[in-house]
């Protein structure tokens, strides 16, 4: 009779693997394993349906090698001290973990006394609606791929930083309108230089509502992204998110203003540089500092939109509108459900090509500086979220992502993996949200007591509501 193995696998010697192989059935392995090859515990945990099929073990039974790589699946979420990323030999353990689950299905059949078999880990003792609800899942999404799915277990909505964030685009929406007005100055005369070849302008005729219509597709989008705000479990740290990319997109949007100045787009633009700026068939000079602030201001507070008024030539390279629409597409689709969001994805989809299309129909800006706008938007969304959602695989990374962006590892050092889509009814009431600011404080609200730990405080106060 095989004796016991240890609990824990990170503990499990050769000894201990090759008698666990024995109690699984699969004694004819233990030597080619446990003896030639000198699989331990943690070794066992690092094992790939390609290392069982490749030299050197070379197992040539695809039955077992799908056994056994099931039992070892079941090891994995079993082992209290496993966690992706725990291997420092090189190997990529997500990527082997994904690609063991692709080649599993959870399948079960009836044997002949009417239970359900066990086959790749769906027990006699699963129930009907438990099989039902795997079996409607896709084929790769395993419930072993759902329980080491990399969700965050730290989720502190830490509202300074939001609130910092906020600060944060804040300063950069006004850094940018005072860019707005310096590129104004250094508009390029339209006698001596034409709007510049473009191949989709030049085939599109001017459409003088489509701009307003862009517009107002991002305010469509604006009311989506607010209502899913308004609902989500985690909103604080969606809008942190939010404040921080639009924030540094339209940084460099400041800097890439500056550098070159373009011709018009459009000859239905009426834009003079030298101070002078055509608005309500006014003509306004902010050539001096003051008037420089004023105009400054007014940009700011119509929000850069011609539905408030605002004109202003210049700022071409690249498209604010694009970054706007683009954004909160990809937000919107990130922090809802695809399977029962679907519409709704398709709708922001929708709005964001239309959006882009109304700006070329208007010709207010080249084509390049859309598609830079929709890239840069894009990549950096995709780039931030690799990042905060696979935490524990880049560790090694920390050091050359705090020097390259200082700005994401101070937002999501408290965030270490993927943010769930969870919704709840929103209580907002002031103590809840006092309590992220003031830590070491007990609340009562609504006659239950919140408490906020910390450390460094010994006195505690009582407040009511």
């Amino acid at each position: 009779m095989a004796r016991e193995v240890k609990a824990t696998l990170s503990a499990w010697t050769c000894q201990d693997v090759a008698d666990w192989l024995t109690q699984e059935g699969f004694s004819e392995y233990s030597d080619l394993l446990c003896r030639q090859h000198k699989i331990d515990g943690p070794t066992l945990l690092a094992l790939s349906e390609d290392d069982l099929k490749q030299p050197p073990i070379k197992m040539t039974v695809l039955g077992d090698i799908k056994r056994l790589m099931s039992k070892i699946n079941k090891l994995r979420i079993q082992d209290p001290d496993f966690e992706v990323g725990v291997f420092s030999n090189g190997l990529d353990v997500m990527q082997m973990l994904q690609k063991s689950q692709k080649s599993q299905s959870l399948t079960a059949i009836p044997s002949k006394t009417g239970a359900l078999d066990e086959i790749d880990g769906v027990s006699s003792s699963t129930s009907h609606s438990q099989l039902a609800r795997r079996r409607s899942q896709p084929r790769y999404q395993t419930s072993f791929s759902q329980d080491l799915s990399i969700k965050s277990r730290s989720l502190d909505t830490e509202l300074w930083k939001t609130f910092l964030s906020f600060v944060y685009v804040f300063a950069v929406f006004l850094l940018t309108a005072f860019v707005m007005v310096i590129v104004h100055d250094r508009v390029p005369d339209m006698q001596k230089y034409p709007p510049l070849p473009d191949i989709f302008l030049d085939n599109m005729p001017y459409v003088p509502w489509a701009f307003a219509a862009c517009e107002l597709t991002g305010v469509i989008l604006v009311c989506m992204w607010c209502g899913t705000l308004f609902f989500h479990k985690h909103r604080f740290i969606l809008l942190r998110r939010m404040f921080s990319l639009m924030g540094t997109v339209y940084l460099l949007r400041c800097i890439t203003m500056l550098i070159t100045s373009l011709s018009v787009p459009g000859r239905h633009l009426h834009c003079v540089g030298k101070g002078v700026h055509f608005r309500w068939n006014h003509t306004l000079r902010y050539g001096d500092m003051w008037s420089r602030v004023q105009r400054t201001f007014e940009i700011w507070k119509g929000l850069g939109m011609t539905l408030q008024g605002v004109k202003s030539c210049g700022d071409y390279m690249f498209s604010g509108h694009t970054v706007i629409i683009t954004t909160l597409n990809f937000f919107i689709t990130e922090y809802t459900p695809s399977d029962s969001c679907y519409y709704l994805h398709l709708a922001s989809w929708v709005l964001n090509i239309f959006g882009i299309f109304f700006i070329l129909a208007a010709h207010e800006h080249y084509s390049i500086d859309v598609f830079i706008a929709f890239y840069l938007t894009s990549r950096l969304f995709m780039y931030y979220h690799t990042l905060a959602n696979n935490r524990s695989l880049m560790q090694q990374d920390a050091r050359r992502t705090r020097i390259w962006f200082p700005m994401f590892s101070f937002f999501e050092s408290h965030c270490d993996g993927a943010v769930p889509n969870e919704y709840e009814w929103p209580q907002l009431t002031w103590p809840k949200l006092l309590k992220n600011f003031l830590p070491g404080e007990k609340w009562v609200v609504n006659h239950e007591e919140i408490k906020v730990t910390n450390d460094t405080k010994e006195k505690e106060k009582v407040k009511k509501t």
